[in-house]
């Protein structure tokens, strides 16, 4: 799979160089779907853009989404005609922005959207996650029709949680690019 159509979706404030996303987009050439203000994401701006990108693209997608990037996979497909341009999406560190701490600071991202992906994906939360509950983490899954990975305590799956390069989720990434989700086991870590 051409590399270019492995889009990497950052969360609130962007990922910074030694996140995961930013090494993979280094070491293997993916496309970081650049937003127009990382600082005040408003949901319908990041839809839109993500869209944009898509529709460039000459072939179906994989999204590789974290944090606020995993509720954007779930409102674009909730509201796209073309979810047909994306083969699949890995899903890490969802943010739960009904809580009531993140509410207000990101106010345009209630409700979140609950409808079943229409394509083959994957969550990976973390027990500890300072930002979503491991509990609503599998219910994004379930609502999602995600496959849910439990990464055991690890924090936000960001740079602080000490991941490098993070080759089990590259793994998981591959089972998306090959377009088999099953064959990975349910905990790798």
């Amino acid at each position: 799979m051409n590399p270019s159509a492995v889009l990497i979706l950052p969360g609130w404030q962007n990922s910074g160089p030694l996140h995961w996303q930013s090494r993979w987009e280094a070491a293997h050439g993916f496309q970081r779907v650049e937003q127009h203000d990382w600082q005040r994401p408003l949901r319908g701006d990041w839809t839109a853009r993500l869209e944009e990108v898509l529709l460039g693209l000459d072939v179906p997608a994989v999204l590789v989404a974290h944090s606020l990037g995993c509720l954007l996979v779930a409102a674009w497909a909730a509201h796209s005609r073309n979810t047909h341009l994306v083969k699949g999406a890995l899903l890490v560190a969802p943010g739960d922005v009904e809580r009531e701490a993140l509410r207000p600071v990101l106010p345009s991202w209630s409700p979140v959207a609950l409808q079943r992906l229409p394509f083959a994906s994957v969550l990976v939360g973390s027990r500890n996650d300072p930002y979503c509950s491991a509990e609503r983490a599998r219910q994004f899954a379930e609502a999602w029709g995600s496959r849910w990975v439990d990464a055991g305590e690890r924090g936000h799956l960001n740079a602080d949680s000490a991941l490098g390069d993070w080759p089990e989720g590259l793994a998981l990434l591959q089972t998306l690019r090959t377009h088999h989700p099953a064959a990975a086991p349910a905990s790798i870590f």
